[in-house]
C-alpha cells in the first residue's frame, strides 16, 4: 500500500473541521487535573487562622431592622408615585433631590459598613493597627476653610492639596455633655527617617464633648508635607472616646513643633498603651500629594531641603575601547567615552552661534535637503549635516536651554 493511500485513509478517519496535531505531547498536568488560577491564588495566599486573624477594638455597629426600613421606603415610593406634582416635575426635568436628606438616610443605615470597607480598601487598619480594626460608628464632619467663603470637606479618600489644608480644619461630631474625646491626625506615608514610623500632624486630648478649642493640644497642627516623587499620602483622622481624663504629658511638644523627628509616631503603640482607657469611634481620611507651594514651606518653615525621591537608574554599560571599531560611526563611537557635559556644551555653543539675542534663531529652510554640496563629503559627515538641517538628534535635545 502506498504512502499516499495511507494518508488518504487517515484523512477519512478524522472528523471534518477538527484540527489534528501530529507528534504532540501534553506538557505538565492534564487539563482535567490542573488547578485553576483561583485555586493557585488561594494556595499562595493561604494563612493560618490560629495566627492570622483580625481583632475588633471598636464599638459594636448598631443593628438595623432592614424590613422596617424597606417597608418605610416602599410606602414613600407609593405615595410619591401617586403625587401628580412630582410626576410633572420629573417629566419636565424640574425635580430636585434633597441631598441632605439622602446623606442623613445613609448615615442612619449603611454609613458604618461603607466607611469600614473603604478604610480597609485603603489599608488604613493594617497600617495603623496591624491585626486590629474598628467600625466607625460616629461620623466626623471635617472641613478646611478656603478663600471666598469656600471650603473643602474631608471624606474617605478624596484628594486635598497641601495649600488647601494649610490651616487646622473645623471638626464637629455628635457628643454627649460630659464625655471626653481624643483626636489624632497622622500619616503612615512619607516618613523620611524610618518607614515603620508615622508622622503625627495633630494631637488633641481630653476634649470635652465636641469643643476642640477647650481640649489639650499636645502637638500643634502641621499641614500635609507629601515629598516629591512618592505620589499620594494618606492623612487619617481618628477620634477616640475616653473613659476618663488621661495624662498625655509625655506627648507634649513645644509649639510650633517643626522638628519632624519629634513628630515620629506609632498608632499601634499608642493604642496598646491606652487601650483600657480609650476606644476608637470615628474615622475620616484624605489624600494629598506634592505641589509647588510646598517648596516655600520646606525652605522657610521647616528649614530643610526639599526631599526628592527618584528612581536611581544604573549607569549604562560601555564596552572597553578597541583600536579598530568596525562598522561603527567613529564620531558616535568616540562620544561614548567622552564626558557628556562637554558634549552638551559643544552642541550648546554651536547652537548659540546661530541664535540672535533679539531676533531669536534663524528660520528653518523651506527645503532643507534640497541644497547640494560642492565638494566630496564622507557619508558620516553628510548624515550629521542632514541631522542639523532637520534639527533632530542631540541638537534638538538642547531646546530646553
Amino acid at each position: 500500500m502506498s504512502v499516499k493511500l495511507l494518508r488518504y485513509l487517515a484523512a477519512d478517519l478524522v472528523p471534518r473541521g477538527q484540527h489534528v496535531r501530529h507528534a504532540h505531547r501534553i506538557r505538565g498536568v492534564p487539563p482535567h487535573l490542573a488547578r485553576t488560577l483561583l485555586e493557585r491564588l488561594e494556595s499562595l495566599n493561604a494563612t493560618d487562622p490560629t495566627l492570622d486573624f483580625k481583632v475588633d477594638i471598636g464599638y459594636k455597629a448598631p443593628k438595623l431592622n432592614r424590613r422596617s426600613i424597606i417597608s418605610t421606603w416602599q410606602s414613600e415610593i407609593v405615595a410619591r408615585k401617586n403625587d401628580p406634582e412630582l410626576e410633572k416635575a420629573s417629566r419636565t426635568r424640574k425635580l430636585l433631590v434633597d441631598l441632605e436628606k439622602v446623606k442623613n438616610d445613609w448615615l442612619q443605615t449603611d454609613s458604618c459598613s461603607h466607611v469600614y470597607r473603604l478604610a480597609k480598601h485603603y489599608g488604613i487598619y493594617s497600617d495603623l493597627y496591624g491585626d486590629a480594626y474598628f467600625k466607625p460608628v460616629l461620623p466626623l464632619n471635617i472641613s478646611y476653610d478656603l478663600e471666598d467663603d469656600k471650603l473643602t470637606r474631608v471624606y474617605y479618600g478624596n484628594v486635598i492639596k497641601p495649600s488647601e489644608a494649610s490651616k487646622a480644619p473645623d471638626v464637629t461630631y455628635n457628643a454627649k455633655d460630659g464625655s471626653l474625646w481624643t483626636l489624632i491626625m497622622s500619616t503612615p506615608d512619607g516618613n523620611m527617617t524610618n518607614v515603620d514610623n508615622e508622622y503625627c500632624h495633630w494631637f488633641i486630648g481630653n476634649i470635652p464633648g465636641n469643643q476642640l478649642k477647650k481640649g489639650e493640644e499636645l502637638i500643634n497642627y502641621l499641614q500635609p508635607i507629601a515629598p516629591y516623587g512618592i505620589g499620594y499620602c494618606r492623612y487619617i483622622f481618628v477620634l477616640y472616646k475616653q473613659k476618663s481624663s488621661i495624662d498625655f504629658s509625655e506627648y507634649k511638644r513645644a509649639k510650633p513643633c517643626l522638628n519632624l523627628e519629634e513628630r515620629n509616631w506609632k498608632t499601634v503603640d499608642f493604642y496598646r498603651k491606652y487601650q483600657d482607657y480609650l476606644t476608637p469611634a470615628g474615622l475620616a481620611f484624605f489624600q494629598s500629594d506634592w505641589e509647588p507651594s510646598l517648596k516655600e514651606f520646606y525652605y522657610n518653615t521647616l528649614n530643610m531641603r526639599i526631599p526628592v525621591f527618584r528612581y536611581d537608574f544604573p549607569e549604562p554599560y560601555i564596552k572597553k575601547q578597541v583600536w579598530f571599531p568596525l562598522r561603527q560611526p567613529f564620531n558616535l563611537y568616540l562620544d561614548k567615552y567622552r564626558d557628556p557635559k562637554q558634549i552638551n556644551k559643544e552642541f550648546l555653543l554651536r547652537k548659540l552661534k546661530k541664535i540672535h539675542p533679539f531676533n531669536g534663531p534663524e528660520p528653518p529652510k523651506k527645503y532643507p535637503l534640497a541644497h547640494s554640496n560642492k565638494h566630496y563629503i564622507p557619508s558620516w559627515l553628510k548624515f550629521e549635516m542632514i541631522k542639523k538641517r532637520l534639527s533632530y538628534g542631540r541638537v534638538n535635545e538642547l531646546d530646553d536651554y
